[in-house]
């Protein structure tokens, strides 16, 4: 059994009868069957996150409502970039965790890259205002688990839970199973949404290029001047104007565009 970071004075846990445990081995299994199945890149991010918070729901015995969220893709990036909830009463919980109190199981999880347990949040220690926060929504148990791809944390998967003591060492033996591949199909949806969006913009970083380059080839066959003081006249124009450079150079090719249309009508 993986080490992780349980509620102090946690009570030890009951055993399971094989036929629990092997119809909660066959939930895992589909919600790992559903998640194999995703495919990144065919819809967006927000929509497979949506998914599976849905698979692990169903997959993390005992849990009553899931949280997943990733961190955003970037330089150092270590905000919380996109969540997904599976029932209101979770999105609270995300709310107050998140946004107002700024503590939790999940931000504990994150920081620390451990799994983390608690059965009484009441009364956890770890976090005595979002524990009474979370306690007075009837919520007494959590389980959340880092998303962890390369040694490095993208996200969490949080599983909440209104009775006590829910999510024993099978449930947390479960829950990281489907957490490894979980976490490997967000990471890839969001490196190919990252990379299709920068894509988009250096086509049109090069498509303003384009309309640049024309528009300083217009000003210098109508007035003979060089490169670089055509770009200055579109630079000051820009300035001048308030707008951005690449507007003004369109203004003059459609400008250009006009005048020649009208001279061949002629």
């Amino acid at each position: 059994m993986a080490d992780f970071d349980a509620q102090p004075g946690r009570a030890p846990q009951p055993d399971l009868s094989v036929a629990q445990r092997d119809a909660d081995e066959t939930d895992l299994r589909a919600g790992l069957a559903g998640v194999a199945s995703l495919v990144a890149g065919v819809r967006p991010t927000a929509e497979l996150l949506s998914d599976v918070a849905d698979f692990a729901v169903h997959a993390v015995p005992g849990a009553d409502g899931v949280s997943v969220a990733v961190l955003a893709v970037r330089p150092a990036g270590t905000d919380v970039e996109l969540r997904s909830t599976t029932a209101d009463f979770v999105t609270e919980i995300d709310r107050v965790q998140y946004q107002e109190l700024r503590e939790g199981p999940s931000l504990t999880c994150m920081q620390s890259a451990r799994v983390v347990v608690s059965g009484s949040l009441g009364s956890d220690v770890r976090w005595t205002h979002f524990g009474g926060s979370v306690a007075r929504m009837s919520v007494h148990s959590a389980l959340s688990l880092p998303l962890i791809v390369d040694n490095a944390v993208h996200g969490v998967l949080s599983a909440y839970a209104f009775t006590r003591d829910a999510f024993g060492d099978h449930a947390v033996e479960l829950a990281t199973r489907f957490a490894a591949p979980a976490a490997v199909s967000l990471y890839n949806a969001q490196l190919l949404a990252f990379a299709r969006d920068r894509t988009e913009q250096l086509q049109r970083a090069l498509d303003s290029r384009a309309v640049i380059d024309q528009a300083i080839g217009i000003i210098r066959s109508r007035s003979g001047v060089t490169a670089e003081e055509a770009f200055d006249r579109l630079r000051r124009r820009s300035q001048s104007d308030n707008v951005k450079l690449v507007v003004v150079a369109e203004h003059l090719v459609d400008e250009a565009v006009r005048r020649a249309r009208a001279r061949k009508s002629q």
